[in-house]
Order: C-alpha cells, then structure tokens, then sequence
C-alpha cells in the first residue's frame, strides 16, 4: 500500500487490499483480500471485523447482495485478513478500499457511499472453464518431479500434453516458454492451447496468494507434502497457514474426480475433509492407518511394499506394478523422496484411467537427467569422484538429498554446498545449516546473489554456519564462496576418489552444468549407476 495509506490513531494499517482471481486461499471463486497489522495485538483484528460490517453493508445500500466473509488473524495478533468474493471487480475493489477507509476512521460512510454510487459496475468475473482434464500438483517438496513424471507417463500413453512448472511451459514435450510458470498466467496459457488432450498443473504456494488459480476446477488434484518454507511472506507464518493456501487446489476437484494424498504427511492427509472429490493417498509405509482407512471407505492407495511399487483398490487384490530399483527417478531405490513422487504421480495416472502397462512403461522411462528433470538428482562421475546436484531448497529436500549422498559415498565423504533464497526465515535457515552439519563431511556456504530477496549475504551465511556448529561441524572449516560454480571448483578441489560432492543449486544451475561438462565429467544415466553404488547399498538392494 502507498506511504499514504490511512491509519487509525492507535496505528493500525491497511496493508494490503489485493483481488485474487481465481480460486484461493479464502474461496473457490474470485475474492478480494484486505489485510490489516497494528503493532497493538488484537487491534487488526477489531478493524478487519468492522472493515467486514462495512463491506456488508455497503453492499446492501448499493442492492448488491451481501458477500460472504472470511476472517484470519496472525499467530502473533498483529494482522489480520477479511475477505470476500467477488462478481463484479471494479465495484468490489472499490467497496473493499471504501470499508477499509471507514473501518480506519479516515473516512465516513455516507461520502464512501456517495463516491461508490458513481462506480461503474464493470464485467462480471470470468473463470476459466477448461475444455481438457486437469492435473493440478502442489506441496512443499516434489511437486517438479511429480508433475514433470504424470506428463511424461500421459503422453508416453499418448496423449497430447500441456505442462506448466517452474522451469516453464511446456506444450507437446516442447518447451514454448522458460521461467517459473507455476501460478495464474500459466495456467491460462495451456488452457488456452488447442489440441490438447491433457493440462498437468504445477501450483505454487505464491501463485495462489498472489492471482488466485487460474481456473475453476481439476479432475485430479495431488498433494505432495506440507513442510517449513517461505514462512513469513504475504502473510503466510505458520505450517497451518501454509497447507491452508495448498488445500485450494483440492478444494476445487471435480466431484466425480479424486484427490491424491500423502497419508504419511498429518496436514496433507487432513485436506480430504475439505474436498468433494473420491480419494486416493500414497505411502511409504503400505499399512499405515490413513491407507487402511482410505480402502475401508472406498478410496485407493499407491504404496511401496517389500521394494515394489503397489495400487490397492478395496474389491481387488493388490497389484504389483514395479520394483523401485527399476525406476530410474527413485535413485536405483535409494532416494525415499523420489519414491513418494513416483507413488503420487502412479495415484495421478491411475486415476486418469491410464492402464497400469502404461504407467509401467512411463515410469521405466523417464530419465533422471538434466534434460528431463533438471536440477533434481542429477549426477555427474570423472575418476571415481561423483558430483550430484539438486534444487534442495528447504530442510526436508535437504535431508532427502544428503540421504541420497550419504548412500553414494558409502565409506566415503559427503561434501556440501550450502545455500538457498534468501525469503525464508532465520529458524529455517539455521535448520538447513543443523542438517548439513550433522550428515556432510564438509561444508561451504555457497552464496547466490540473485537469490538473496532482501537478505544480507553475510547475515545468511552466519546462520547457515551456526546450524551447522549445532549439527557438530567445526564452524572454522566452513569457507564462504560466491556462487554455485566456485563453490563446485572448491570442493572438488578438496575431494579425493570416492567422494561425493553435493550442490545445492538454484541460481547457477546451466552454469554448473557447463563447467561439469567442460571440465569431462560425464552424465551418470540409470543404466550406470548400479555399476557406480558402493558394495554396501547393491548388498542391501
């Protein structure tokens, strides 16, 4: 909001007055969204209550019908949100900047009434009705490789495909638009492609605040996880917040669709109250209670039994589609997180009615390389040292890939380049720092200029080191580099046969990929990568 943004005497603010497009965190239609802050607790809530009254009842002087309202305030008391949905904008734009003015005290309502009265009504809102199956895919961790996999299983099956992610739009397999395309105008863009058979819908957390979604409804909606990140931003704080803007996704699934779940994730697993759609979960553990109660009740389950890849339905017996190992996304099994992703994308297919020959196929063809899944698990080798490297952005992504490391190297060193965005909170950062210091033989911080989102470079590293102090590492040894290449240079630098170097990469990552190239290190593809596994994890295999 401008400088000049009204306040009451105690000082209480509007904050923001934003119109969100699409389905979102509030609503399944369009709203407006007017959040409050005070540095008195409770004072935000008692303005965004009357702001409420006055939305309401400035309808109703203008014979509109009165909207239904949405409250939420901050853990902290500090903020609070009214919001409310929307048919006409330029009207329930106006009305919302109007009650936050009298809610204020900066304005009365009779002169907001006599200005709202010479508003023009405008158009109604418009949502797009997709003509093609959605596929929409949201959570924490995994929704890239899960979104990318369901593609590339749908078209392997043969059908015409539009993908958005947040490497970008991609129509037929073909990329026709790089970038992060995760929100609104993504979508918009393939529902407005011709000839497609199928949209897969990578939705991201920002997307949703920001826009809204950018249609209706899905056939098939999939949760991955919900996890600590970008905590602290647009009036996001806590994980309860957070799954709540990711449950929009499901709330809009078709009522004859299904909703895909990860049982094993307690705030995921709660989203199908909130959806009308048939559910389907996905589990590691293939009796855990939330898959036994799903099949009880007639849902199905996607769960990995004994090192196969299983679908249960509750009138047939369970079928084996195919063992982990033979999966190249699971890391020959050694990557749990991939398996997840590989259990939620075979939930997807099947329930697009894609045969379970099929999604064997697909699932035994997409290859774990950077030009199929860029920057997620992609290993590179040259004389017996090995370089992997991974969008890991949060602390589960980052225990998942030093799991992966750590089964690499076997009797080895894990060597780690640290580093991530600079929007995430001080806790978060310190935790990411507590895992690499309690997994990696050595560490350097590696910072990213570009990611930085109005963090201090050095203040990030300081934390980064003192979590990883935490985590038992000497913080003497930790060196500072100054970005994702002479961050790789340095631990190669330091390695020794056997090794696994580790990078972190968000900023750089084309570069890394030049120089591993430049500098001979080979792609490591699935068909190379047993003969490559320490004697310790084949013998477990």
């Amino acid at each position: 909001m401008p400088s000049d943004a009204p306040r009451a005497r105690d000082g209480t603010q509007l904050d923001e007055l934003r119109v969100l497009e699409g389905p979102n965190r509030f609503f399944t239609r369009p709203a407006v969204k007017l959040e409050f802050s005070s540095p008195t607790p409770g004072a935000a809530a008692r303005v965004a209550q009357r702001a409420g009254e006055n939305v309401r009842r400035l309808h109703e002087m203008l014979d509109l019908p009165a909207p239904r309202l949405a409250f939420r305030r901050s853990h902290d008391d500090l903020r609070a949100i009214v919001a409310y949905p929307w048919r006409r904008r330029i009207i329930s734009q106006s009305i919302g900047s109007s009650a936050a003015r009298i809610a204020l005290g900066a304005r009365r309502l009779q002169t907001e009434l006599a200005g709202l009265r010479s508003v023009a009504m405008g158009p109604l809102a418009h949502m797009s009705q997709p003509q093609v199956p959605i596929v929409a895919i949201t959570g924490t961790n995994g929704k890239s490789t899960t979104t990318r996999l369901v593609a590339h299983i749908a078209a392997s099956a043969g059908r015409r495909v539009g993908m958005t992610n947040s490497d970008g739009i991609f129509i037929g397999g073909q990329l026709v638009e790089a970038g992060d395309w995760t929100g609104y105008g993504g979508a918009a863009r393939v529902l407005s492609e011709p000839g497609l058979d199928l949209a897969v819908l990578e939705t991201a957390r920002g997307g949703i605040l920001l826009r809204g979604i950018g249609y209706a409804r899905n056939d098939v909606s999939v949760v991955t996880n919900v996890s600590a990140d970008h905590l602290g931003l647009n009036g996001i704080d806590t994980v309860d917040e957070l799954a709540e803007v990711k449950s929009a996704v499901v709330r809009i699934t078709r009522r004859d669709g299904w909703t895909v779940l990860n049982a094993q994730d307690e705030r995921t697993y709660e989203m199908r109250r909130r959806t009308r759609a048939h559910l389907y979960v996905f589990s590691l553990d293939p009796d855990a209670a939330a898959v036994r109660r799903t099949l009880r009740r007639g849902g199905r389950a996607a769960v990995y039994r004994n090192g196969w890849l299983v679908l249960r339905r509750p009138d047939r017996r369970p079928l084996r589609l195919v063992p982990a190992v033979e999966v190249p996304v699971t890391f020959a099994g050694m990557s749990r997180n991939n398996i997840a992703n590989a259990l939620a994308a075979v939930a997807a297919c099947d329930a697009l009615g894609i045969t379970p020959r099929r999604i064997r196929a697909g699932l035994r063809s997409f290859a774990l390389d950077e030009a199929t899944n860029p920057g997620r698990l992609n290993l590179f080798a040259r004389d017996g040292r090995l370089v992997l490297v991974d969008f890991a952005h949060n602390e589960a992504g980052l225990r998942g890939l030093l799991e992966v490391s750590r089964a690499l190297a076997g009797s080895a060193r894990v060597l780690l380049a640290l580093g991530t965005a600079g929007d995430r909170t001080d806790a978060i950062l310190r935790s990411l720092g507590r895992a690499a210091g309690e997994a990696a033989d050595i560490v350097v911080i590696c910072q990213k200029e570009h990611y930085l989102r109005g963090r201090d470079a050095m203040e990030m590293a300081q934390l980064f080191i003192d979590g990883a102090a935490e985590g038992g590492l000497d913080p003497a040894g930790i060196d500072i580099l100054p970005n994702e290449v002479a961050s790789l240079e340095e631990l190669l630098r330091r390695s020794t046969r056997g090794d696994v170097v580790t990078v972190m990469s968000h900023a750089d990552r084309q570069q890394v990929f030049d120089w591993l190239h430049a500098a001979g290190y080979a792609p490591v593809g699935y068909a190379d990568l047993q003969a490559i596994l320490p004697a310790s994890v084949t013998a477990e295999g």
